[in-house]
């Protein structure tokens, strides 16, 4: 075997699914998700003190990006993310349209500042208001 050869060469590996809703999504999330953990502050510490490898390589930081595809080594075990692309295209897809319909809205509506006058009815405002001390008492 040549050294290109070693480098190409595929594995077949079992691998526990984790499905996540959207990608991309941190690491130690997808810890708390798969129930690896107590909770995100245990998956933070696990991940920085090197107990985790991400794609074949050891992984410390706590908050790297997971797509889906993405396979993660811990405890002897492999974990692969699973996320739905079709949910997670048309999330992406509404989100634009949305955004989109919020610029054109919001060029419609180009809102200009107060001018001076209203301070004029701020004032007036002040004259008719009745106050404790324009109140009779017995």
């Amino acid at each position: 075997m040549t050294e290109d050869d070693k480098s190409t060469q595929e594995i077949e590996i079992e691998a526990i699914g984790v499905e996540v809703s959207s990608e991309p999504i941190e690491l130690y999330k997808v810890f708390k998700l798969a129930n690896l953990v107590g909770g995100g502050g245990e998956a933070k510490y696990i991940i920085s003190e090197g107990y985790v490898a991400v794609n074949g390589e050891l992984e410390t930081r706590k908050r790297r990006k997971m797509y889906h595809g993405d396979v993660f080594e811990f405890n002897q075990e492999f974990y692969v993310v699973i996320c739905d692309a079709d949910n997670s295209e048309y999330e992406r897809t509404v989100n634009d349209s949305v955004t989109e319909e919020v610029r054109h809205e919001v060029a419609k509506r180009q809102v200009k500042p107060e001018k001076a006058d209203s301070k004029k009815a701020n004032s007036s405002n002040k004259k008719n208001k009745i106050g404790r001390s324009d109140i009779d008492f017995f």
